[in-house]
């Protein structure tokens, strides 16, 4: 596979990686086996680059990803996530970013991963009630007990950035991007390709949606978190089914199929990107990989978002009461 970079002093990686999350939650229902099955054939095709949080499942997913990597270690960079507060309410979201939770956080995660060492560690979202100084200076003490390798920040905002990178170089910054979420491009991109940061493109085919397979609401599952998001409502799921079957005719042009288009629009926007599609089968893992064989031109790249342009998603990319978490 293709190597890249990640930031200026980080580790090489397989220039797609593999989000988690949806192994143990979110997505509908879960199958432990073939999600370890999957994790095990991304490592054969090259993915190095695993992504997981604490509070997917909550916890479940690092312990599933710990027992797909036992044994395969040397061949894997492990990334996980701290900050995200879960209770008894499942949609209730809270953060912390205060030292002694940093702290707690990481020694639980390095547990359930059964590794002496995290290879990235990310702040999942900034906590406005702690000074991001604290926060990463936390983050630092672990890179010093060799806890850590290598510190991350999601859903930051470029002032932030350069605050918690002043602290203690960041190696990545994690964030939404796909053809239909092109935020990251008015700063937050420039500030990491000035700083030396990585970036890392989570969701980048749309939580599914620019896969193509998703037709109606009631393909998803009763439980699927999609059905609160609210690309995924109401007449805004038709108007966004409208602009995938846009994609879809270019993929066909290109013998492709609508995921590994979207993909391979997102690597070709640098090589400093690394996308974590998420997936929990062996087949779309296999189908997104593809993506790395199309190479896109200038043309190419002109056309698909002449068709998708800045803005033509309709909706926010999360439910009203969770927006407030991003970006800051």
């Amino acid at each position: 596979m293709e190597q890249r970079k990640l930031g200026r002093g980080g580790p090489q990686l397989g220039a797609v990686g593999l989000g988690c999350m949806g192994m143990s939650e979110f997505y509908g229902a879960t199958d432990d086996q073939e999600s370890i099955a999957t994790i095990h054939r991304a490592l054969e095709l090259g993915v190095t680059l695993l992504d997981t949080a604490d509070v997917y499942g909550p916890f479940k997913n690092e312990e599933l990803v710990g027992r797909a990597v036992r044994g395969r270690r040397d061949r894997v960079v492990i990334a996980t996530k701290f900050g995200i507060v879960r209770g008894p309410d499942p949609m209730a979201r809270g953060v912390s970013g205060k030292p002694e939770y940093v702290r707690s956080s990481c020694d639980a995660s390095l547990r359930r991963l059964g590794l002496d060492t995290i290879d990235i560690y990310y702040q999942h979202r900034v906590d406005p009630s702690v000074p991001i100084e604290d926060t990463v200076g936390a983050m630092a003490e672990l890179v010093s007990q060799g806890k850590v390798r290598f510190l991350g920040l999601s859903e930051a905002a470029p002032a932030t950035i350069r605050r918690a990178h002043a602290v203690h170089p960041i190696t990545a910054l994690q964030t939404e991007y796909s053809l239909w979420s092109r935020d990251p491009e008015d700063e937050i991109l420039p500030t990491c390709r000035e700083l030396g940061i990585g970036f890392v493109a989570y969701s980048p085919l749309g939580r599914g949606f620019l896969a193509g397979a998703i037709r109606r609401p009631e393909d998803l599952a009763e439980d699927d978190w999609r059905r609160f998001s609210p690309r995924f409502q109401g007449e805004n799921f038709q108007r966004n089914l409208d602009l995938v079957r846009k994609v879809e005719d270019l993929a066909r042009d290109k013998q492709r199929t609508p995921a590994q288009l979207a993909l391979a629009w997102v690597l070709a926007q640098g090589g400093d990107i690394v996308p974590i599609p998420g997936t929990k089968r062996r087949d779309r893992l296999e189908e997104n990989l593809k993506a790395l064989d199309l190479a896109l031109g200038p043309d190419d790249v002109a056309r698909i978002e002449a068709v998708a342009p800045r803005g033509a998603v309709h909706g926010q990319r999360y439910p009203e009461s969770t927006m407030p978490l991003v970006n800051r």
